[in-house]
């Protein structure tokens, strides 16, 4: 913790280091998109983008927080920017404080319908070295990071930087290029479009729609990506390629068939 006099205890730095320090780096990574919902609060040190993983992206970082914290301040410029109404401008006021508000490790800061059955409390810290998140404030995140709430998406535009995907596209997609194994991106397609993943596998979710047609599932989409990111997160072994992913799934009781290459199809009951 941080003292009146500005010293860093050493301790307080270890209690919060992300737990994926020391686990080797897995052969599979599956990628989560992030939450509208946040969990409120922590009890980790502030933000610290040079404690983060992937430095190579703390320059955007650093843009990205100075800009929303600044356009934050401003009640109806941020609402508009943001897409928020009158009633959320609380997020406003969670933006302002993002360089000094309490961390939590991103896996615990995000909630919602995806998160619930993802269980990341039960999780061990090799099975969370599997999955990672995307965020429009910070590129990509390991599982363990710690971050504050905020509020921003990846369809935004800020008005001293332009849109988020023009700030991220030219630095993520090459770091996600880069990245070794098998990458199973379950992102939403906004945040794809800030920067793809070559060869990475991808899943649908569909309903059959009668005649052998079907048609993609919105309502129930996070609830089934949850359930199956974490079949893979504790897997007793890691897949190498999309029957993988399937067979995993089916395992674990969700109904999933290779479509190609590179993609599986979730045929839910809706």
């Amino acid at each position: 913790m941080r003292t009146s006099s500005g010293v860093v205890h050493r301790c307080s730095l270890e209690r919060y280091r992300p737990l994926t320090v020391g686990v080797r780096s897995p052969a599979v990574l599956v990628l989560l998109p992030p939450s509208e919902t946040k969990a409120s609060g922590g009890d980790g040190p502030p933000l610290a983008l040079d404690g983060l993983s992937y430095p190579e992206l703390t320059p955007a970082r650093r843009k990205l927080v100075d800009e929303l914290v600044a356009l934050s301040g401003d009640a109806a410029a941020g609402l508009a920017a943001l897409g928020l109404s009158e009633r959320q401008s609380g997020e406003l006021q969670r933006n302002v404080g993002v360089w000094s508000a309490p961390t939590l490790p991103a896996l615990s800061r995000y909630t919602g319908v995806l998160y619930a059955p993802l269980d990341v409390g039960s999780l061990r810290p090799a099975q969370r070295a599997r999955l990672a998140v995307a965020s429009a404030l910070f590129g990509l995140l390991a599982a363990d990071d710690p971050i504050p709430a905020y509020r921003l998406s990846a369809t935004a535009t800020l008005p001293g930087l332009g849109s988020v995907r023009s700030v991220w596209r030219p630095v993520l997609s090459p770091l996600l290029a880069e990245l070794a194994g098998l990458v199973i991106d379950l992102r939403s397609g906004s945040y794809t479009a800030l920067g793809p993943v070559p060869g990475a596998v991808t899943v649908d979710v569909v309903s059959d729609a009668g005649r052998g047609r079907r048609r993609t599932v919105s309502h129930h989409n996070k609830s089934h990506k949850g359930r199956l990111a974490r079949l893979l997160a504790t897997a007793p072994r890691e897949v190498s390629d999309a029957a993988g992913v399937a067979r995993i799934a089916q395992r674990g009781g969700l109904p999933a068939i290779r479509t190609g290459e590179h993609t599986v199809e979730l045929a839910v009951t809706t």
